[in-house]
């Protein structure tokens, strides 16, 4: 997916990085560019040596954002985040491996990690998700402002993204956002692509009747984490077909952060979106094959039906034995 959907990297990102990359990083950019493309599914992800510069601007970014979680982030950040320092070597000195990372969310949630070379297009990226494979970026950020990256970094994916993907109710919303977008058109990815950009990216909730950071976009820029909780940010409440239309920026703060109750009312609010969106199936992702069941005629429909009644025949029993040891 990732060697034919690569939107830039390398020598392509020197107008978004202001001329900004020298020839050593862009030498660098070649080679974790080159690991992707040669990367096979099903292979351990290939083991990174990070250069002096790098851990120490992986370093900076790490300790100044800790700095800032305890306030700023949601409490399910703030419970997984130790249990990645303690399996997977976060740490300020150490940038972890990606293939220790995959291993860890695959057993928390059932995602794996797959690199990539840069941007992916929305569907692609949007597809691997359905899956429950999320692709990451190994480069690090420029040393020369590490406050702030306008492209996705090692930084982002693993301070910003993996603590969230190993809470299985956020990585259940991920994997159905891009469940829908399978077989939709191209504006209904679109429109996908900008609600997961303003919720998994952006977003924020309440918890405790104070609004925290669950977006990834967010909780790895030191300076739009600060600004997002400021009071000076304009913030709104999240509906899709709302958001769906706005615009996504990715070389400043956003204009509008958009705020849930909870995952769990964004998850029931992107479900009644996922409605309006045209598509002559179902789907349904099957996680004992790692595959999607395309739900189209009655037969699949009846497997479907009958796989449910005997969960709820497992949830019958499990409360009726509890009831009983209750003497209820």
């Amino acid at each position: 997916m990732c060697k034919q959907g690569v939107l830039r990297y390398g020598s392509d990102l020197d107008a978004d990085l202001k001329n900004n990359v020298y020839r050593q990083e862009k030498e660098r950019r070649k080679y974790f560019a080159e690991v992707a493309m040669e990367y096979q599914i099903g292979d351990p992800i290939p083991h990174i040596e990070f250069t002096e510069e790098e851990v120490k601007t992986w370093g900076t970014v790490y300790r100044e954002l800790n700095k800032l979680y305890p306030t700023h982030a949601c409490r399910e950040y703030l419970k997984n985040l130790p249990l990645l320092s303690k399996y997977c070597g976060y740490r300020e000195d150490n940038i972890p491996q990606l293939e220790d990372v995959s291993r860890f969310l695959r057993e928390r949630t059932g995602f794996t990690i797959r690199p990539v070379a840069g941007y992916l297009s929305p569907r692609d990226f949007l597809a691997g998700l359905a899956f429950r494979v999320f692709h990451c970026t190994q480069y690090v950020r420029h040393s020369t402002d590490p406050l702030y990256t306008p492209e996705p970094d090692t930084c982002h994916e693993l301070l910003g993204h993996v603590p969230l993907l190993a809470e299985p109710s956020f990585a259940q919303f991920s994997q159905e956002i891009g469940l829908v977008s399978l077989g939709a058109s191209d504006e209904e990815v679109q429109k996908l692509a900008t609600c997961y950009f303003f919720t998994v990216e952006f977003g924020l909730c309440k918890q405790d009747g104070k609004l925290k950071v669950y977006g990834a976009g967010l909780l790895s820029s030191i300076s739009e984490l600060k600004h997002s909780l400021s009071g000076k940010a304009n913030v709104r409440s999240f509906d899709p077909m709302v958001t769906c239309n706005q615009e996504c920026i990715i070389t400043t703060f956003q204009d509008v952060y958009f705020v849930s109750q909870s995952f769990e009312e964004a998850k029931e609010k992107m479900r009644e979106f996922a409605k309006t969106i045209k598509r002559p199936f179902g789907l349904k992702y099957n996680p004992y094959t790692q595959s999607v069941d395309i739900l189209k005629d009655t037969k699949s429909i009846t497997k479907v039906v009958n796989d449910l009644r005997h969960e709820l025949d497992i949830v019958s029993d499990a409360l009726n034995k509890m009831n009983k040891q209750l003497g209820v």
